[in-house]
């Protein structure tokens, strides 16, 4: 007899920890078939993309290979990109994948399943504001975040010849000002002390002008209000230029231009506003939102169909109050804790429960300079503000969790060591 097969399509953090959980439960056992299904053949943490954009974390060290996690967590690894979805035969088909000649490397292939879990995340939406594709980098994907850095070092080396500046000072632009734009708005000024220091750039962070460009009345604006402004406060000590109630129309090679007529002027830009899910999820014929996100039960199971899944950015869940799962990390790893529960009692032919979404908090790194946090206490859901040493402790537990889902208590626990150690082996940054 044929044992079931669970095939989760997104190793992204929600992604990956259940396929670990399930490898452990069920693949080692070999009580069902667990395929992981990835266009990137490594994982990265999301929330840490925008320390590689500054390369103040080396995505080749920090990186986890699916083949090799696979074989050690009772999985399987299919790399390749979700094209076509057949819910009547339960297959799904998969891409070809090309080299960079476009190749074809592997052909299309097709997957059979039992139970179909979608964990394909978020990107960035720009709300089709014109020049923003063209003249924007983006932040989603660790490739997009490699061509930021190699864009900013080359952009600081330019900016060293007096002959070649268009301006006295180089000047960043960033559109959206949640954790993201916040988060890399303080990398940047870090990153160009670093630069300096190493001596690949004249330029010092006195020369360097961030632009922090915000639709809303404040940044941070699904955070508490204290939380924002004391964020606020703190980007302004480092320099930082925040513009609040300002919206974006246009941008183009010189920088953006706002709905007030105003221009701002820049030499690099990164667009961090909004989230939306791959649009292709809407051509599933599954039933999404407009932000095609894929509606669900609070089982989190598909409104058409009972074997198909959704978890994280890319999943539409709603409360019991009303609203939606907010599209923030934690939320997909409580998610994934869930619906590895809920596989489990679906394949033992027992009810599954709902998803109920529990606040622990907010945490947001300044670089070196600061971190601010706010932690939920309980079912009271009463807030503990924290900030300086004891918030930046706290934030680096987070990835540090992360890592003991998908490595073990042992394994993380030596990582931790190493990564010690290459603070004093490796430079604080990567320069190549």
């Amino acid at each position: 007899m044929a044992i079931p097969r669970i095939v989760v399509v997104g190793g992204g953090a929600g992604g990956l920890e259940l396929v670990t959980r399930l490898g452990h439960r069920l693949g080692k056992r070999r009580r069902a078939d667990i395929v992981l299904v990835d266009r990137n053949p490594t994982h990265i943490w999301k929330p840490l993309l925008h320390e590689v954009a500054t390369g103040v974390l080396d995505s080749g060290l920090d990186e986890v290979s699916y083949q090799g996690h696979s074989k050690a967590h009772g999985y399987r690894f299919q790399r390749g990109t979700l094209s076509d979805l057949d819910r009547e035969a339960r297959t799904l088909t998969l891409a070809p994948i090309l080299d960079d000649d476009d190749s074809v490397v592997l052909p299309a292939r097709r997957i059979d399943y039992d139970y179909l879990v979608l964990a394909l995340g978020s990107v960035s939406n720009d709300f089709g504001t014109p020049g923003v594709a063209e003249h924007c980098h983006f932040l989603d994907s660790p490739q997009q975040a490699e061509a930021f850095r190699k864009d900013m070092l080359k952009t600081f080396m330019r900016y060293s010849d007096p002959e070649r500046r268009s301006h006295p000072t180089l000047s960043v632009g960033l559109v959206g000002a949640g954790a993201t734009g916040v988060e890399l708005a303080a990398e940047l000024f870090d990153a160009s002390k670093m630069l300096h220091n190493y001596g690949f750039t004249s330029l010092d962070s006195g020369k360097l002008d961030v632009h922090l460009i915000e639709a809303a009345p404040r940044i941070l604006p699904a955070l508490p209000e204290r939380f924002g402004r004391t964020v606020h406060r703190e980007l302004e000590k480092l320099g930082v230029h925040i513009h609040v109630d300002t919206r974006v129309t246009c941008a183009d090679e010189s920088g953006f231009v706002t709905a007030d007529g105003e221009r701002i002027q820049t030499a690099l830009n990164v667009w961090a506003a909004g989230i939306r899910a791959p649009a292709f999820l809407s051509e599933l014929g599954l039933t999404t939102e407009r932000n095609h996100q894929i509606r669900v039960e609070p089982t989190l199971q598909s409104v058409d169909d009972p074997r198909i899944f959704a978890l994280g950015d890319c999943a539409a869940c709603p409360q019991a109050d009303g609203k939606r799962v907010p599209p923030r990390a934690q939320a997909a790893h409580q998610q994934a804790s869930r619906l590895y529960r809920n596989l489990l009692a679906a394949l033992a032919d027992k009810p599954l429960k709902a998803f109920v979404f529990r606040d622990r908090g907010s945490l947001i790194s300044l670089a070196h300079f600061d971190a601010v946090g706010s932690l939920m206490r309980g079912a009271s859901a009463r807030s503990l503000f924290v900030e300086g040493r004891l918030a930046k402790l706290f934030y680096a537990s987070l990835y540090r969790m992360h890592q003991r889902s998908i490595h073990g208590t042992v394994k993380t626990g030596m990582t931790v060591i190493v990564d010690g150690l290459n603070r004093f082996l490796r430079p604080k940054m990567k320069l190549h």
